[in-house]
């Protein structure tokens, strides 16, 4: 049995992370200061007699008192809902402060660390589909630029760690994620489509609605995330989990209008919301699929079906 933390443990991806490694037998201490995340999301999971929540703000020195075998660092805000505007400011220091916070930790334990990293490095990109050798193209002074440049400085620091201190890391690099537990708030084009669509409110499509995206369901992820953390010692990524299933935002708001039924109109509003957000993203996932033997399995129809139900629960 292994003793596993997870930071950023009550968000959408870390409370469905924290309740599969629960079903395969571990301890998992969850590490929060629920500023995105909600306790909402571990409710069924405080009663588990292996479970422990922690509320805490990584930007300050961490203390467990338990070894602690591996961390999976998801504490981030990962929306621009969240991370932009007055919160940037947080959003960079969680980046850098929390990450060497994290990273002294997994020193003192000898523990594997996971950072949860993003394709937003990638920025709008030149290069597609993208892959891990691609450095990107990203507005440094952007005002989304505390989470793309945060996450490039984190994955930095990783291999720092890596270098000059041996730690034993693990870089993913997450494509557009979807599911069970997402905020309804948090301004991502799936939750924002789907309630928009069971509110029978318009559909929202910002620009031509002929960007694209790839989205991989929640389940899929986190096998990715904990076969890249099981992983030999050689394997430090980064690498790319994600699902290459590219679909125009368009598509994807006809595909919602389907399966919900609503009487919701799709309309398009000229400007785009963020002049940065990129115009193409897609995974190139040749490497997960050769170190890690992973392949995403859970078609849009199934993983949108799955979080149409889930948001019917909660609005």
């Amino acid at each position: 049995m292994k003793t596993i933390l997870v930071t950023g443990g009550t968000g959408f991806i870390g409370s469905n992370l924290c309740e599969r490694l629960l079903r395969q037998g571990n301890k998992v201490i969850c590490l929060d200061n629920n500023y995105t995340g909600s306790v909402e999301n571990i409710k069924e999971l405080k009663r588990h007699p292996n479970f422990r929540f922690v509320l805490h703000d990584i930007i300050e020195p961490i203390k467990i008192r338990a070894h602690i075998d591996q961390i999976y660092n998801l504490a981030c805000p990962a929306s621009p809902a969240a991370y932009k505007g007055s919160h940037s400011i947080l959003t960079t220091k969680t980046c850098t402060i929390g990450m060497i916070n994290v990273l002294e930790l997994a020193i003192k334990n000898d523990a594997t660390i996971l950072q949860a990293s993003t394709s937003e490095i990638y920025g709008d990109p030149l290069q597609h589909p993208q892959k891990e050798t691609y450095w990107g193209n990203v507005n440094p002074i952007g005002d989304r630029a505390c989470y793309d440049e945060g996450k490039r400085c984190a994955e930095t620091l990783m291999f720092d760690y890596y270098r000059h201190k041996n730690a034993k890391i693990k870089i993913a690099r997450i494509f557009n994620a979807y599911g069970p537990k997402m905020n309804k708030n948090d301004g991502r084009v799936i939750s924002n489509f789907i309630v928009q669509a069971l509110t029978n409110k318009d559909i929202v499509i910002y620009g031509s609605g002929e960007q694209t995206r790839s989205f991989c369901y929640v389940d899929d992820l986190i096998s990715g995330l904990i076969k890249l953390m099981n992983s030999s010692k050689s394997v430090t990524g980064p690498i790319n989990i994600g699902n290459p299933e590219e679909l125009t935002i368009k598509k994807l708001a006809e595909k919602v209008v389907r399966m919900t039924k609503t009487t919701s109109k799709i309309v398009s509003k000229h400007s785009l919301r963020d002049a940065d957000d990129p115009n193409r993203r897609k995974p190139d996932i040749t490497i997960a699929k050769a170190k890690l033997k992973w392949n995403p399995t859970t078609s849009l129809s199934e993983g949108l079906k799955s979080t149409i139900d889930y948001f019917k629960t909660v609005i």
